[in-house]
């Protein structure tokens, strides 16, 4: 046999057998009994779990929006070591409190820093259940959540010497633990300076107790101060099996007691896991696709899971502690934070007016009474307050598209008084909050925020240090908040703030360099600075733009693509540039690129699919004469970068936000513009997508002899008329309509020409 031949033999079968291989590891918690039924057995919280550079997906158990959340700490999922188990999560990436690990070592304070390893294969991981074997200690570990309480249940092995629960804290300052009866504790610590958080848990067997002070082991039933441990140890001769049920409160512990009583109390480890399961079904069935590829069902329906991770709602009996003015309130409606706008904004929080308005109503509600208690419109709201990250108000552009999407349960005059605020009072600087600096005077005047030329040293003391002031993008992304505080003043009736902000919503062409064809930066005196758009501006080019360069900053003009078409010289030279950004090199090695925008992930040519920015761009061909590029596009990235694997997200997930667009894209239309109710048809991946409405309604999208292959669209029809533009409303949508597309394997490129 031909030596070239056999070798090409062996990498075939090679190949075959990692595939086979591949798909069993994929496909293996579909097989384990905690599974679910119906779409829930496409739901894998594992998916994106391994970063390509950045961060990665949480394997997050908790009920839809709801306080307690739980994965175990470890380094990364490559990680076969978990250090501790949190009681809850408090804020998506901004840490977590009470930690607690099993041991079958002898008591030691050793013991505490001991990692626990654990086999992959052995792991479960569902929305609504998490379990573990610990390899080493030969136990296995559940853990399932409710509102504001959980359950873990540790199998310890049979008739082991040692069975201890042990006890520590996540965050430095203050904490307690005090155990009463042998088999209930109570426990508070300090997160983020100045917030208590309480527990209150009970176990299922009375133990020896003890705790840890000043690095000394006791038997003391109470400890406080920095630093303090706690541990319950089991009697060799008692059950295998220990549960430990506790509530969570950011309110006092009489409140966690009560939230124990109220919601776990007489509840056992089934009924609480079976309750999360039917809450999780009822939300994942609110969409259901026929059609696809079994990896499109669980990319889809594990990104629909976890855009009902945030926000969460703290809300505890008619009662909420509120980081913003630091008191406790009393309300009859829920108060939700954790929040990250500068991603949320652009497909989240538009999905969740169509899927639960009601649910939406509240979260821009909150936005609302954190301004009036806080005394600003907040950027990314979390349980000690605004955290503020990224840059520009786009809080501004969330309320109106509620608002123009006829949710109403808002105090709309309060919301427009703090969009109002932020956008003559407050400053614009990335990663700042707090009062207008001389740069935002600048810019009010001027049109464009200032940029310092290579070398210049900062002037303006508050500019961070590492964020820089963003010029391009604060510029860009303050005119599009500046249109929303427009079109919110007309719906209102405030003419002369409508003019004022429609004039400043056209700031972004202060920006645009003819010679160049992109936005560049001024410096002060109103100059060009002389930059290459592709890689200058130091790390994620924050002198300029934000975590991406100026190719993809070209784009970020959503609300007045017309203008930014005539900017580029027409629809013709707009659809070549943006075949163009699909095809530019970087210029340089992917090693020197990234070592610069490692956030620029999910590369197609100088297009980052692994940032936010980035979503709305394959969608902006439906401005041109070539509607049947954004149907290839669509289904090009999906492929590429949205994998049912470890691998599955391109970029920072952050909580919702990509996943949203995953959502979106794979049922086959897009919110292009936030504010403006009207959704753009992409090519769905399913042959028929049924989202069943609030008050009974239904939207149907049928596309027929949909398949890998017949992405593109021959012809449309919406209610059974003809459809000729690849457009429809937020109002027709949710009156119950009826998309019906005919797709084909070549493109149509007459349809949708406008």
């Amino acid at each position: 046999m031909n030596k070239h031949y056999l070798r090409l033999l062996i990498a075939i079968s090679l190949h075959l057998v990692l595939i086979c291989c591949f798909g069993l590891t994929a496909s293996a918690q579909n097989e384990d009994e905690n599974a679910g039924g119906g779409n829930l057995k496409y739901i894998d919280p594992r998916i994106g779990n391994v970063g390509q550079l950045l961060e990665p997906t949480r394997p997050t158990a908790q009920l839809p929006h709801q306080v307690i959340r739980m994965y175990p700490q470890r380094n990364d999922y490559i990680d076969d070591q978990i250090s501790s188990f949190p009681l809850t999560i408090v804020s998506h990436r901004l840490g977590q409190v009470f930690a607690l690990k099993p041991s079958v070592k002898p008591l030691s304070l050793a013991a505490w820093d001991q990692k626990l390893t654990f086999d992959h294969d052995l792991e479960v991981t569902r929305p609504w259940y998490y379990s573990t074997y610990l390899v080493d200690d030969d136990m296995n570990v559940e853990f399932t959540p409710g509102k504001k309480v959980g359950i873990f249940r540790f199998a310890f092995p049979h008739n082991s010497l040692n069975k201890s629960l042990l006890f520590s804290l996540y965050n430095d300052g203050t904490g307690s633990w005090h155990f009463t009866g042998g088999n209930e504790m109570q426990g508070m610590e300090t997160y983020h300076d100045d917030i208590k958080v309480y527990m209150y848990g009970v176990f299922s067997i009375a133990g020896k107790t003890g705790t840890v002070k000043a690095d000394k082991l006791n038997t003391d039933d109470a400890a406080n101060g920095n630093d303090v441990k706690a541990w319950i140890s089991f009697p060799q001769n008692s059950p295998d099996t220990v549960e430990f049920k506790y509530a969570i409160s950011y309110i006092s512990a009489e409140q966690a007691k009560e939230n124990f009583d109220k919601e776990i109390k007489d509840k056992s480890f089934t009924s609480i896991k079976n309750n999360a399961e039917e809450t999780w079904a009822k939300v994942v069935d609110q969409i259901k696709v026929t059609g696809g590829t079994e990896a499109q069902k669980r990319s889809f329906y594990t990104a629909l899971y976890r855009c009902n991770e945030r926000m969460v709602d703290i809300s505890e009996n008619n009662k909420y502690y509120s980081g913003y003015d630091k008191k406790i309130h009393t309300s009859n409606r829920p108060f939700y934070v954790d929040d990250w706008i500068w991603d949320t904004y652009l497909a989240l929080h538009p999905l969740r007016t169509i899927l639960d308005p009601a649910l939406e109503q509240d979260m821009v509600n909150s936005y609302v009474t954190q301004y009036e208690q806080g005394g600003w419109m907040p950027t990314f709201p979390v349980l000690f307050g605004d955290n503020p990250c990224m840059n520009a108000f786009h809080s501004s552009i969330m309320i109106l598209d509620d608002y123009r999407k006829g949710i109403r349960g808002f105090d709309s005059l309060k919301a427009y008084e703090g969009m109002l605020k932020n956008a003559t009072q407050a400053t614009m600087l990335p990663w700042r909050n707090g009062p207008k600096t001389v740069l935002d005077d600048f810019y009010y005047k001027n049109g464009y925020f200032p940029a310092l030329r290579p070398g210049e040293k900062e002037t303006v003391a508050l500019v961070h240090p590492f964020e820089k002031r963003q010029a391009v993008a604060v510029t860009l992304g303050g005119s599009y908040d500046d249109w929303a505080v427009a079109q919110m003043a007309k719906d209102l009736g405030k003419d002369n703030d409508y003019k004022k902000f429609s004039s400043r919503a056209l700031n972004y062409k202060n920006l645009w360099n003819d010679k160049v064809k992109m936005f560049i930066p001024k410096d002060g005196r109103g100059n060009w600075i002389n930059i290459d758009p592709k890689f200058d501006g130091g790390m994620g080019g924050r002198e300029y733009y934000d975590e991406n360069n100026g190719w993809t900053y070209l784009w970020q003009v959503q609300y007045d693509v017309k203008g930014l078409m005539a900017l580029m010289g027409g629809k013709t030279l707009f659809e070549n540039k943006l075949d163009q950004l699909y095809r530019e090199s970087l210029g340089r090695s992917k090693y020197e690129f990234w070592s610069k925008f490692p956030d620029a992930t999910g590369l197609v040519g100088q297009f980052s699919m692994g940032n936010e920015p980035s979503f709305v761009i394959p969608y902006l061909y439906n401005f041109t004469n070539s509607p049947w590029k954004t149907q290839n596009r669509v289904r090009f990235l999906l492929d590429v970068w949205y994998k049912d694997t470890i691998f599955g997200i391109p970029g920072d997930e952050d909580g919702g936000g990509m996943s949203a667009f995953v959502v979106f894209s794979s049922m086959g239309f897009y919110p292009v513009t936030p504010g403006i109710p009207v959704y753009t048809i992409g090519s769905p991946v399913f042959k028929k997508v049924t989202i069943d409405l609030p008050g009974g309604k239904q939207f149907t999208l049928i596309a027929n002899n949909c398949s890998v292959k017949n992405k593109y669209i021959q012809s449309a029809k919406f209610n059974g008329e003809p459809l000729n533009t690849p457009w429809f409303t937020h109002a027709q949508l949710v009156a119950g309509g009826n998309l019906e597309l005919e797709m084909g394997p070549k493109p149509n490129k007459s349809w949708g020409v406008q």
